[in-house]
C-alpha cells in the first residue's frame, strides 16, 4: 500500500516576521530620520535682555543676541542640518527699512551666527519685509493697500545682497512675490555672491496654522495675505510654483506647511530634481505641544512620527522648531 503524503500547504505570508525585533525594524525601515536633515527655526529679537518665551509655542523663545549664539552652537554640536534666522526689529515703518541696514537685527544675527559657527552649520535667512513692515505684509504696498510685486522684488534684492554680505550661506525669499528667485539670483550674482545658495518657499500657502509664528515674530498684520500665498484648494498650483523657481535659479525649493499638505510635497517631490524642503510650522508644533501637555498623546514618540511623516512625503529637509530636541531623542536610539 503506498503511504498516503500529506499535501504541502503553501507558506503563510508573515509580513510581521519583519516587525519583530527593533533591530529587524531598522534594518527594513524605509524613511530615514537623522539630524543632518533638520533646520531649526529661530527668533532673534531686538534689544533683549533676556531670552522671552514665545506663549503659543512652549519652548521657543525669542533669544537675544548671546542667546542666539549659544543655540547656534548646540545646534552645531547635534549634528542639526542648519538655522534659519528670523529677526524682530524694535521699530517698523512702512517700508521694512530696518530690514536693509547693516545694523539692523537680521543682518547682526547672520554675521554673529556665522562668527560663532563658521560652516559648521548652514546659516539660512529668511528674505521677506513682513518683520519689518508696520503693515505686517511681505512687500511694499501701493496707495490702494494692495502689495505692490515689482516694487517688492527690487527691495527683495536688496536684502538679498544684504544678507550675503553678512555672510549667509543660504537665503530663503519667502514672500511668495513672482519672479523673486530671478531677481535674487541675479542680485547675488551681480554682487559676487555666486556661492549664496537659494531656498525658495515655493508652495507656501494662507494657512490658518500660522498663528504662533505671528506671536512670535509680533506681526503687525491686519487681515491676510491670500492675494499672494497660495489658496490651500490648490495642489498643482504648488508643483507649478516650485517648477517655475528651479526655471528661476532655486537651489532647494519648499512646501509650508507641511503636515495639512502632505500630497502637495510629494506632488513637488516627484516634479523636481532638487532637493525638496518642507516647514513643520508653529500651529503643527502648538497642537502637538498642546495635546502632549494634557496628557492626550505621548510626546516624544508624536515628535518623531511627525517628523517622519514629513520625511516619508519626500522632504529632503524639515524646518522643525523640534531639531535640537529631535537630534536629542535621535542620538537616544
Amino acid at each position: 500500500m503506498v503511504e498516503q503524503v500529506p499535501p504541502i500547504t503553501p507558506p503563510t505570508v508573515r509580513p510581521r516576521r519583519l516587525r519583530t525585533s527593533a533591530a529587524m525594524r531598522r534594518m527594513v525601515a524605509e524613511t530615514a530620520l537623522e539630524a543632518r536633515q533638520l533646520v531649526l527655526p529661530v527668533f532673534v529679537r531686538e534689544g533683549l535682555d533676556e531670552p522671552r518665551p514665545i506663549g503659543s509655542m512652549p519652548g521657543v523663545v525669542q533669544h537675544t543676541r548671546d542667546s542666539l549664539r549659544a543655540a547656534a552652537t548646540e545646534a552645531a554640536e547635534l549634528g542639526i542640518g542648519g538655522l534659519m534666522l528670523f529677526g524682530v526689529p524694535a521699530h517698523r515703518d512702512p517700508v521694512g527699512s530696518g530690514a536693509l541696514e547693516p545694523s539692523g537685527i537680521l543682518n547682526v544675527a547672520i554675521a554673529d551666527v556665522v562668527a560663532e559657527v563658521g560652516d559648521a552649520l548652514t546659516v539660512m535667512s529668511d528674505l521677506c519685509l513682513d518683520e519689518f513692515t508696520d503693515h505686517g505684509h511681505c512687500g511694499l504696498l501701493t496707495p490702494d493697500g494692495r502689495v505692490d510685486n515689482d516694487a517688492t522684488l527690487a527691495v527683495y534684492a536688496e536684502m538679498a545682497r544684504a544678507h550675503a554680505a553678512a555672510g549667509v550661506h543660504m537665503v530663503g525669499p519667502s514672500g511668495m512675490m513672482d519672479g523673486q528667485v530671478a531677481v535674487v539670483r541675479a542680485a547675488l550674482d551681480g554682487a559676487g555672491h555666486t556661492d549664496v545658495s537659494i531656498l525658495a518657499y515655493s508652495a507656501k500657502y494662507a494657512s490658518a496654522f500660522y498663528g504662533p509664528f505671528r506671536e512670535a515674530v509680533d506681526s503687525c498684520l491686519d487681515g491676510d495675505r491670500r492675494t499672494y500665498q497660495q489658496d490651500p484648494a490648490n495642489a498643482v498650483e504648488g508643483v507649478r510654483e516650485a517648477l517655475l523657481d528651479v526655471e528661476q535659479g532655486a537651489d532647494v525649493v519648499m512646501v509650508k506647511p507641511a503636515l495639512a499638505y502632505l500630497d502637495v510635497l510629494r506632488r513637488v517631490r516627484d516634479a523636481v530634481d532638487v532637493p525638496v524642503a518642507a516647514y513643520n510650522i508653529s500651529g503643527e508644533y502648538a497642537m502637538v505641544e498642546a495635546a502632549a501637555a494634557r496628557g492626550w498623546i505621548d510626546r516624544e514618540a508624536a515628535i518623531l512620527e511627525t517628523l517622519t511623516s514629513i520625511r516619508r512625503a519626500g522632504a529632503d529637509v524639515v524646518l522643525t522648531y523640534w531639531a535640537a530636541e529631535a537630534a536629542r531623542l535621535l542620538a537616544r536610539r
